[in-house]
């Protein structure tokens, strides 16, 4: 089965669905982000410091698998030259209804993460990396294709998941209860069984991937960065794991002088 295929369609049927990721920023958030006042998440609750960023009139930036018109509006109304990046087609189409309706310059292109070969060498000087690696089976090279389009000195600003929450059996997690099945590294496609792919498929749901924390960390070092700032989040009382421990994770990473 091609899952990145089906992940996208995944997506596109989340949108469609009004998940919380693919609602679009309102007029009133672009209009005051053009006053310069602003803010960004990279997992759901804690906004990121605006020390980040750095300097962003004028700077290209890129959104990796970051559609649904939230961050890329938002970075192109306070001056950004914004590109994003997504593998769901429905996706795009939000921060596309977002530039129309506002009147922004953002470019909008589809593909794989893992991927972004349709993009030079040292192309960018920040990208902005909401929690979405989960979605694909191999984040070290989604990392060192990172490391490749920024300009020395940039920066990747990253959200992801911490792995223990692969760790819980699903099922178990939503009737309350904490039942301990799954290894890490972890996949949806190697850990369900046939039924439940099938069932997955049926109903347009999207495959995850649990990743080592010394891939999601050391693999950006090994990528060629320096990690500068990190801090983690919670699922603002969505997750039965918001009682006992933060589950997700931000890292801000400067590239390296060779």
């Amino acid at each position: 089965m091609d899952y990145v295929k089906h992940n996208s369609n995944a997506w596109d049927n989340e949108v469609k669905e009004g998940n919380q990721w693919t609602k679009e920023v309102s007029e009133e958030i672009i209009e005051m982000a053009k006053k310069g006042e602003w803010e960004i998440f990279l997992t759901p609750t804690k906004k990121v410091p605006i020390n980040w960023f750095g300097d962003i009139k004028g700077k290209k930036i890129l959104c990796l698998a970051s559609g649904g018109g939230q961050q890329a509006p938002i970075l192109s109304a306070i001056g950004g030259k914004v590109t994003v990046f997504d593998n769901s087609i429905e996706q795009l189409n939000k921060d596309k209804m977002v530039a129309e309706r506002d009147n922004l310059e953002i470019t909008f292109v589809q593909g794989d993460m893992r991927d972004l070969s349709c993009f030079a060498n040292e192309e960018f000087d920040l990208i902005v990396h909401p929690i979405s690696n989960l979605f694909v089976d191999d984040i070290l090279v989604v990392w060192k294709e990172c490391n490749r389009i920024l300009k020395t000195g940039g920066r990747l600003l990253s959200g992801f998941t911490n792995p223990i929450n692969y760790i819980f059996d699903y099922k178990s997690m939503e009737k309350g209860e904490l039942k301990v099945i799954n290894s890490i590294p972890y996949s949806d496609l190697k850990t369900f069984s046939d039924f439940e792919i099938k069932e997955f498929i049926e109903n347009k749901l999207p495959f995850e991937f649990g990743h080592s924390l010394e891939n999601q960390i050391n693999g950006q070092i090994e990528a060629g960065f320096i990690i500068t700032g990190f801090y983690e989040d919670n699922y603002g009382g969505q997750s039965i794991l918001d009682k006992y421990i933060d589950i997700f994770i931000a890292t801000c990473a400067s590239k390296m002088k060779i």
